[in-house]
C-alpha cells in the first residue's frame, strides 16, 4: 500500500520573492455579500464512495461471539468497518479521522468483550517509524458509533511487516477493565480503566529487539493468557510464547516449538471445548517474506504440544517451483468441538489455501479445491483472466459462532465468505481500502469517471453505485497506476501508465473502454514507470519517469502513438507533464527541486525555464490547468499555499483567500458563473478539509464534515465537468469518496 509523506504543517519563511509573483485578482463571479466567512462549513453535501469492493489487505476479522450476526474487520490503511447482517454490508468506523491524524487510519489491533457485546476497542497506528506519530486507542460503548480516543505514548504499525498478526488487544476475560496490548517496540502495556491510560506490564520478561515485531498476539484461553513473541530466533534458548493466569507473573510456555517453520507465532485460538489452543507460525511475520510455517495445538490441561501442520512447506511443484509459505490465520468452531480452519500464506507457487478439519488437526481437508467462486459484483477479482484465484496474503480467517459453514476469509485485495464451505463470494459490501493515485471525469460519454489506483490498476467507472463492469483495464494488465490522461479537445482518446509485466503504457480510442498497449516503449519505462500527458488533441504523448526509491529519468516524447520515443533532455527530470487543454502545442512542468515553472510552445519537443522563485523541496506540489482556458495555471505547494497564473507560467500571485492547499481541480460552474467550480483540500482558517469555490478561488465553502475526512487526502481532487457540485476526491485506503449537494 501506498505510504504518504507524513504530514506536517510549516510556513515558509524567509524565501525571497522572485520577480515572477504579480498580483493578481482571482477571477469570477461578484464577491459572497457582505458577511459571508470564507471556509465556512456547509451542510448539504451527501458524501459516498463509488464502488469497487475491496481492492486492499483485509487484516483481521473478527465475530462477536455473544451476539448473531455482529463482526468486525480491519485494515492495514483503510479503518475499521462493522458488519451489519441485515444490510450485508460493512459501516465504515473510523472516517471522522482527519487530516492531522492520517497515521491512524491504519488498524493494528481490535478488540472486543463478550460480556458487554457493545462495547469495542481499536488499536490504531499505520507506521512505527521515527517519522510517523504515536498510536492510538479508541473506544466505544456503541459498536463504533461514537469514540472516546487515548493517544498513546507509542508507535504501532497496521501497515508494516507483521499486520497480519494478532490480534495485539485483549478484553482480560476475568475482569472487563483491563486490557493489554502488545506493542512493536515497547513491550506489552497494561490499562486498567478500560483504555483510558496505559503502562508497562509488570512482570512481562520479553525484551524488544530489532525485528519490529515485539509482541505479535494475545489470546485468552480461559482465564489463562497467552503472548506471542516475534523478536526471538525460533531457538529453544528464546521464548515466543509466554503466559499467565494472575495477570502479573509471566512464564514461557514449556515445551513450545522450535526450529524455523515456528519461529514467529502468528495467530492463536482456543477451543473451550477440547480446552485445546491452536497457533499458526512461520519463520517471517509476513506478509511476504515467508517460506517455512507449521500449526502447533497445546492442550492447556496437561501441557502437551502436537504438531497438526496440513501441509508442509518446501516441496516441489510439478513445474519444479518450489512450494515455500507459512501459515496465517486460524480459527475454531464455536459450535463443534475439535472444528478448526488454518490458512497458509505467502504461498505463490500452489497458491495459498484454507484448510479444515473436524478431527482436532488430525486430518485436514482443502477447502480450495472445492471452491466455486462468483466475483460477479467485484469483476476485477479476476484479475485480468477468466476467473478468479483463491487469493493471497490470506491472514485474517474467521468463523460464525453461530453458523459452522459461515467462514470468511481475507486477502490482500478482498474478503470472501462461504455459507456452506464451497461457493465463496465477496463479502465485502462498504469496505473500499483503495489507494487513488489519479482521477478523470470525462466531459462527453458514458463514464463520469476513470480512475488510476495502487495495486488494481486503472478501472472505466459505468456507474458509481456498482464495481466497473470492465474490472481492471487489461491489454495490459496493471498493478499499481502511475499515470492517466486524456486528450481535452478529443476525450474519446486516454493513455495510462503503470507497473506490470508485459508493458507499461496503454491508450484508448474510446474513451476507457478498451486498451491497447504502446507499439514501443523507453527501455526505462519497465522499472521507473511515471506519469504521462497526452496534449489537447491527443497527437503527442509525453511520459516522465521516476523509480520507486525517487530515482528521477528523462522524460520521453512520443508523436506517433507510442510507436516511437524521443528523449526530452530540456524536461525537468522527473516532474509531471501537464498539458495546456486548448492549444495543443502548449506543455507545462513544474521542477519542484528548483521551484522553476518550465513550459514548451513547440508540442513537447523543447522546454524552457518561465517563473522562478517558486516554493520548492516536495515531490507532491501540483500544478493543474483550467479547463478550456489557454494559460491558466494553479499551483498547489501544501502549507507555501495556493499560486495562480494566467499567462501561461511568466508570472504567478499568491491567492490570500487560503493558507495551505494540497491538490486542486476543477468541475462545472454554477449557475450564472463565469468560472469553473473549483474544489481543493486545503486550509482556509485552521483545519484542512474539503472547499468549493464559485467564484474563482475569492472564497471557500467547506463541502465535507467532521464525520467524513478520511485521513490523508492530498493526492488528487477533481470535479465533475457535467453535474455541478459533484466532486471525485481520492483517498489513501477508502477508496474514491465523491460528495454532491442535497
Amino acid at each position: 500500500m501506498r505510504t504518504p509523506k507524513p504530514s506536517r504543517r510549516t510556513v515558509l519563511a524567509g524565501t525571497a520573492a522572485a520577480a515572477a509573483l504579480t498580483a493578481l485578482p482571482a477571477l469570477g463571479t461578484p464577491a459572497h455579500a457582505a458577511g459571508a466567512q470564507s471556509g465556512s462549513t456547509a451542510g448539504g453535501y451527501r458524501w459516498r464512495t463509488a464502488v469497487i469492493g475491496g481492492t486492499g489487505f483485509v487484516t483481521g476479522v473478527l465475530f462477536h461471539p455473544s451476539v448473531r450476526g455482529l463482526a468486525y474487520a480491519r485494515t492495514d490503511i483503510g479503518g475499521a468497518y462493522r458488519w451489519d447482517d441485515r444490510k450485508a454490508r460493512w459501516t465504515p468506523l473510523t472516517d471522522h479521522l482527519g487530516w492531522d491524524d492520517w497515521n491512524l487510519l491504519g488498524v493494528e489491533a481490535i478488540a472486543i468483550d463478550p460480556a458487554h457485546p457493545s462495547r469495542l476497542y481499536l488499536a490504531l497506528g499505520t507506521y512505527a517509524q521515527s517519522w510517523a506519530g504515536n498510536g492510538a486507542i479508541l473506544r466505544s460503548d456503541d459498536r463504533g458509533a461514537t469514540w472516546t480516543r487515548t493517544d498513546l505514548t507509542v508507535k504501532l504499525g497496521a501497515n508494516e511487516d507483521g499486520r497480519g498478526a494478532g490480534e495485539r488487544l485483549l478484553v482480560d476475560p476475568r475482569d472487563s477493565d483491563t486490557l493489554w496490548l502488545g506493542t512493536r517496540h515497547d513491550g506489552l502495556l497494561k490499562s486498567t480503566d478500560r483504555g483510558a491510560t496505559w503502562a508497562t506490564a509488570t512482570g512481562f520478561p520479553a525484551t524488544p529487539g530489532g525485528s519490529g515485531q515485539g509482541v505479535t498476539l494475545l489470546v485468552a484461553a480461559g482465564r489463562t493468557l497467552y503472548a506471542g513473541w516475534g523478536d526471538g530466533d525460533g531457538t529453544s534458548a528464546t521464548a515466543n510464547l509466554y503466559r499467565t493466569s494472575d495477570g502479573t507473573t509471566w512464564e514461557a510456555v514449556p515445551g513450545r516449538p522450535t526450529g524455523t517453520s515456528a519461529k514467529v507465532p502468528i495467530r492463536a485460538a482456543y477451543d473451550k471445548h477440547s480446552r485445546e489452543l491452536y497457533v499458526t507460525y512461520a519463520n517471517a511475520p509476513g506478509p511476504n517474506g515467508q517460506s517455512d510455517g507449521s500449526v502447533h495445538k497445546l492442550r492447556t490441561t496437561n501441557g502437551k504440544w502436537t504438531d497438526v501442520t496440513p501441509v508442509k512447506p518446501g516441496g516441489t511443484t510439478a513445474d519444479g517451483s518450489a512450494d515455500t509459505f507459512g501459515y496465517g490465520g486460524v480459527d475454531v468452531d464455536a459450535r463443534r468441538p475439535g472444528t478448526v480452519v488454518v490458512s497458509t500464506n505467502n504461498r505463490w507457487a500452489e497458491i495459498d489455501n484454507v484448510f479444515r478439519s473436524t478431527n482436532g488437526g488430525r486430518t485436514w481437508a482443502s477447502l480450495k479445491d472445492s471452491a466455486v467462486f462468483d466475483v460477479s459484483e467485484t469483476p476485477y477479482l479476476k484479475w485480468g483472466a477468466d476467473k478468479p484465484k483463491f487469493g493471497w496474503w490470506i491472514q485474517a480467517l474467521a468463523l460464525d459462532p453461530y453458523d459452522s459453514k459461515h467462514l470468511v476469509y481475507g486477502t490482500g485485495a478482498t474478503l470472501y465468505g462461504t455459507r456452506d464451505l464451497k461457493r465463496w463470494a465477496p463479502q465485502i459490501r462498504g469496505l473500499e481500502e483503495t489507494s487513488v493515485r489519479q482521477l478523470i471525469s470525462p466531459p462527453v460519454g458514458e463514464a463520469h469517471l476513470i480512475s488510476g489506483l495502487g495495486d488494481i490498476g486503472t478501472m472505466y467507472h459505468e456507474r458509481l453505485t456498482a464495481s466497473p463492469s470492465r474490472g481492471m483495464a487489461s491489454n495490459p494488465v496493471f498493478g499499481s497506476a502511475t499515470g492517466l490522461a486524456q486528450a481535452s479537445t478529443k476525450p474519446s482518446y486516454v493513455v495510462r501508465t503503470g507497473w506490470g509485466d508485459n508493458g507499461n503504457g496503454a491508450y484508448s480510442s474510446d474513451g476507457g473502454r478498451t486498451w491497447a498497449p504502446f507499439e514501443a516503449q523507453p527501455d526505462i519505462a519497465k522499472n521507473a514507470p511515471g506519469p504521462i500527458a497526452a496534449n489537447a488533441d491527443g497527437s503527442v504523448l509525453l511520459w516522465s519517469f521516476v523509480h520507486w526509491d525517487g530515482t528521477k529519468y528523462a522524460a520521453h516524447r512520443s508523436a506517433d502513438n507510442g510507436a516511437t520515443w524521443t528523449e526530452i533532455s530540456s524536461f525537468p527530470k522527473g516532474a509531471t507533464p501537464v498539458a495546456d487543454p486548448a492549444d495543443p502545442t502548449l506543455f507545462y512542468a513544474y521542477d519542484t527541486d528548483t521551484g522553476t515553472l518550465y513550459a514548451s510552445s513547440d508540442s513537447g519537443r523543447s522546454f524552457t525555464a518561465r517563473a522562478t522563485g517558486l516554493p520548492k523541496g516536495d515531490s507532491q506540489f501540483k500544478l493543474v490547468t483550467a479547463p478550456g482556458r489557454t494559460g491558466d495555471l494553479w499551483l498547489s505547494v501544501k502549507w507555501n499555499g495556493l499560486y495562480r497564473s494566467t499567462d501561461g507560467g511568466v508570472t504567478f500571485s499568491k491567492i490570500d483567500s487560503c493558507w495551505a492547499s494540497y491538490t486542486l481541480g476543477f468541475g462545472k460552474a454554477a449557475d450564472g458563473a463565469d468560472y469553473p467550480a473549483i474544489y481543493q483540500v486545503g486550509s482556509t482558517e485552521t483545519i484542512t478539509a474539503v472547499y468549493r469555490s464559485d467564484d474563482g478561488a475569492k472564497t471557500w465553502t467547506r463541502v465535507n464534515d467532521d464525520a467524513h475526512q478520511w485521513g490523508w487526502t492530498g493526492e488528487v481532487i477533481i470535479g465533475d465537468p457535467r453535474v455541478y457540485g459533484r466532486v471525485y476526491l481520492a483517498t489513501n485506503g477508502r477508496g474514491i469518496q465523491y460528495g454532491e449537494p442535497v
